[in-house]
């Protein structure tokens, strides 16, 4: 009796598992929502508007994008996370999901736990401005000056325990300078008391500095990309500069509810892959200021994975503690 037992149950696994793989090839047969935590216009809404428009060509089905912006996108990421893991619900990841975990936000959800990554999308690099009255026109000659007047010199963020902020406090870190925390609501103010000098300087998305760069308000000393900016190959990284490994940008990625069957998440970081190769998707981000990423699900897990560990390391240094 045991072994009819036994045999029959692996006889309904074995059925069960010959569904889920009829529907995943089947996949997708209706469109597919594309679940973003901010506003209409922002630069996850961006993301996934563009490269999901090419993935819909390739998928045979529409990923509609909608957003539910709020608590720092945390709203949206939790929706997406109590959704059915069918992949026919994801969501546009970014790097404040990191950075929301690790400094302790009120959470109902695990970033890490219950999500299942897809492949990262796009980044955008943060770049380091200083106002041109600061005098210096490399990061050796900032630190150098900072050292010389510990506490003194200020820098702007877009608020608390974002990745501006925690980047910089990396790089505070990195280099053993004291600096003085300013925050703000958003870039907008953080970049006008930059250009008017209340504050001495900041790491800022390069797609909003670069444009003072250019005009002659600001100065930028190097960029936290793995390589050199394409709208800016003059400008040396942070790792070039004397900080090895530095790293720091705003990255948003494909993830779907954790559970999703590996064969429609391949299937998924396919047609991702095959839209962050196309010259026209690339076109199209590099002139709204991203850098072009992709890569597989394992991968975009280890990223993530790295991330927690850099951004908690600076909220400890910052005192934002989980």
């Amino acid at each position: 009796m045991q072994r009819v037992f036994i045999f029959g149950f692996a006889l309904a696994l074995a059925a069960l598992a010959a569904i889920a793989q009829g529907r995943a090839e089947d996949f997708p047969s209706r469109p597919i929502r594309v679940i973003v935590g901010f506003p209409p216009g922002s630069a996850a809404d961006i993301t996934a508007r563009i490269v999901g428009d090419s993935m819909s060509q390739t998928l045979g089905q529409q990923l509609v994008v909608e957003t539910r912006p709020g608590a720092g996108s945390s709203i949206a990421a939790e929706f997406v996370a109590r959704a059915p893991a069918d992949g026919y619900t994801l969501y546009i990841g970014t790097s404040a999901n990191v950075t929301n975990a690790v400094i302790g936000a009120n959470l109902r959800f695990d970033f890490a736990k219950d999500f299942a990554p897809i492949t990262p999308l796009t980044d955008l690099p943060l770049v380091l401005a200083v106002n041109p009255s600061l005098g210096v026109k490399s990061v050796k000659e900032l630190v150098a000056l900072a050292k010389s007047k510990p506490g003194e010199l200020t820098y702007a963020s877009v608020g608390i325990g974002t990745t501006p902020h925690l980047a910089t406090e990396l790089f505070s870190a990195r280099t053993n300078i004291k600096l003085v925390h300013v925050p703000y609501q958003g870039s907008p103010p953080a970049v006008t008391d930059l250009l008017a000098g209340r504050v001495s300087m900041m790491l800022g998305v390069a797609s909003t500095i670069m444009p003072h760069v250019a005009a002659g308000s600001l100065i930028v000393l190097g960029s936290g990309s793995a390589k050199r900016l394409h709208i800016a190959p003059e400008v040396p990284t942070l790792a070039e500069s004397g900080l090895p490994g530095f790293a720091a940008s705003a990255w948003f990625g494909l993830v779907a509810p954790a559970g999703t069957p590996r064969a429609v998440i391949d299937k998924l970081a396919s047609a991702a892959n095959a839209a962050l190769k196309s010259d026209d998707v690339v076109a199209k981000l590099r002139a709204q200021g991203f850098e072009s990423l992709g890569g597989q699900p394992d991968e975009f897990g280890e990223f993530i994975a790295r991330e927690t560990v850099k951004w908690s390391a600076a909220a400890q240094t910052a005192g934002l503690k989980k």
